[in-house]
C-alpha cells in the first residue's frame, strides 16, 4: 500500500494536478504556491486611520499565494519626532525587525505550518494539503527510516516552507485637494506637488497637473512603504526542528514541547522594500462614500506594492499555470503589474531520482499588447468596456507549451 501511495504522489507531482469541481464543472489547476503573511503598521490617529486598517485586515490574501496570516495583523507605528527622513526610514525598518523578533513571528509561522496543537504536538496535514503530498508518506517516522521519506520532507521544505514571506505595510493617507492647496493651487508646479504628497513620483503628479484641480484635485491617495521578509528554512533549521522539537499528540514528549516553547532557533531574513500608491478619484459622479473610496485605495495600494516587490526581488516571484497552449494564456494581469513585452519563462515540473521537485525551463514567452487582463480591484466598476476574457495572452511558439505548465516572470 505504501508503495502505491508513493507512486500516486510521484505521478501527481511530476505534473500539475487537476481536480474536478462540482459547482463550476471546470478543472481547477492545483500547484504549489508561495505562502504570505501580511501586516501593517497601525496608526489609528492619522486621518482615516481606522478605515485604512479595517480595509487592510478584511481584504483577502491574493490568490497567487497561500494564506499564512496569523492572528496578529498590526504592529505599532513609530513616531518621526526630530529624525531626518533618512534616519526615520532606517528606524522604521529596525523597528519592524525588532517587533517581528520580539513576537517570535518566525516560530509562530512554523507552528502554523506544522499545525501545532494546544498540547504541543505537530502533524503534516497542512503541508500535505498545500503540496499535494500524501500525509502518510510525509510522516516523520518515514523520514527517520527511509531515504524516500527524507527526500519528501526535504522537498516540502524547499517547495513550501522556505517560500513563506511576510510583507509589512506602512500606509500614508493623502487628500489631493489639500495637496493642491499646499501647492498654492498651482498643479503645474510638479515638483511642489510631488514634495507635498511625498511620492517622488513625478509621472503621477504630472497626470494630476494635466487634469486640473476641479477634477483630479478632489480625491484620495493611499501610499504604502512595504517591507519584505522571508522565513529562514534550510537543512540546518529543518534538522533542529525534526530532531529537537518534533512530537505528536498521540505520543507527546513534554520535554520537546518545552524546548520548542523556549527556543529562539528560528529567524526571518529581510529581503527589501518597495513603495506604491493608489489614486482614487472623487467627483460629483461618485456614489461611494469617502470611507468606501479610501478602503478601495488601500486595497489597490496593497496589490500594487506586492506586484512591485515581485518585480524587484526574484525570490518573491510566483509561478502561475498556463490556462492553455493555444492561445498561450494565464490568469494574471494588471493586478500583478503585468506590462506589454514582459518576459516569462515556461517551466515543466518534474521529479528527480531522489524524489525532489525540479523545474525544467522549456522556453520564454512575451506578454502580448492586444490582450492584458485588467484584474485590479474594482476594475469591473471603473471600466466602461470591461474585457470578457479573464486572462492575459502571450507570444510564443504553438504546440510547444500546454495547459498546466508553469510560467514565472524574468528580468
Amino acid at each position: 500500500m505504501k508503495q502505491f501511495m508513493l507512486l500516486a504522489f510521484a505521478i501527481c507531482s511530476s505534473f500539475i494536478c487537476f481536480s474536478q469541481t462540482d459547482d463550476t464543472d471546470t478543472e481547477d489547476l492545483i500547484y504549489r504556491r508561495s505562502s504570505l503573511y501580511t501586516l501593517m503598521m497601525s496608526d489609528i490617529n492619522q486621518s482615516h486611520g481606522a478605515t485604512i486598517q479595517n480595509a487592510f485586515i478584511n481584504y483577502p490574501i491574493p490568490d497567487k499565494f497561500n494564506n499564512h496570516n496569523l492572528e496578529k495583523r498590526t504592529i505599532l507605528k513609530i513616531e518621526k519626532d526630530s529624525l531626518s527622513r533618512k534616519e526615520f526610514k532606517e528606524q522604521i525598518q529596525t523597528a519592524i525587525t525588532d517587533s517581528l523578533n520580539t513576537n517570535y513571528v518566525a516560530k509562530l509561522i512554523i507552528s502554523k505550518w506544522f499545525n501545532r496543537s494546544e498540547k504541543g504536538g505537530f502533524n503534516m496535514n497542512l503541508i500535505s494539503e498545500r503540496g499535494n503530498y500524501n500525509a502518510t508518506d510525509l510522516d516523520v517516522h518515514i523520514a527517520r527510516n527511509s531515504e524516500r521519506g527524507t527526500a519528501l520532507l526535504a522537498d516540502a521544505g524547499e517547495e513550501l516552507i522556505k517560500n513563506t514571506f511576510i510583507v509589512i505595510n506602512n500606509f500614508k493617507y493623502t487628500n489631493k485637494e489639500e495637496v493642491a492647496k499646499k501647492a498654492n493651487g498651482l498643479l503645474t508646479a510638479v515638483s511642489s506637488l510631488a514634495s507635498a504628497t511625498g511620492y517622488g513620483d513625478v509621472s503621477l503628479v504630472a497626470d494630476v497637473a494635466a487634469e486640473g484641480v476641479d477634477v483630479l484635485g478632489k480625491g484620495y491617495v493611499i501610499k504604502t512603504d512595504s517591507y519584505l521578509y522571508r522565513l529562514v528554512w534550510n537543512d540546518e533549521v529543518a534538522s533542529i526542528f525534526y530532531n529537537n522539537f518534533w512530537t505528536e499528540d498521540s505520543n507527546i514528549d513534554l520535554e520537546k514541547v518545552k524546548a520548542f516553547d523556549e527556543s529562539d532557533a528560528f529567524e526571518l531574513e529581510y529581503i527589501g522594500k518597495e513603495t506604491a500608491w493608489a489614486d482614487l478619484q472623487s467627483t460629483k459622479y461618485t456614489t461611494k462614500s469617502d470611507d468606501d473610496l479610501i478602503s478601495v485605495a488601500t486595497v489597490k495600494a496593497s496589490d500594487a506594492v506586492i506586484a512591485k516587490l515581485q518585480r524587484s526581488y526574484e525570490v518573491f516571484r510566483t509561478k502561475t499555470p498556463l490556462l492553455s497552449g493555444d492561445p498561450l494564456a494565464a490568469k494574471i494581469g494588471l493586478k500583478e503589474g503585468i506590462e506589454k513585452g514582459d518576459k516569462y519563462e515556461v517551466l515543466e515540473q518534474v521529479i528527480n531520482k531522489e524524489g525532489k521537485t525540479e523545474y525544467k525551463r522549456m522556453g520564454i514567452i512575451k506578454v502580448e499588447k492586444k490582450h492584458i487582463w485588467d484584474n485590479r480591484f474594482m476594475a469591473s466598476e471603473e471600466n466602461q468596456n470591461p474585457s470578457e476574457f479573464e486572462y492575459t495572452t502571450f507570444k510564443g511558439p504553438k504546440n510547444k507549451y500546454f495547459q498546466g505548465m508553469l510560467i514565472r516572470q524574468i528580468n
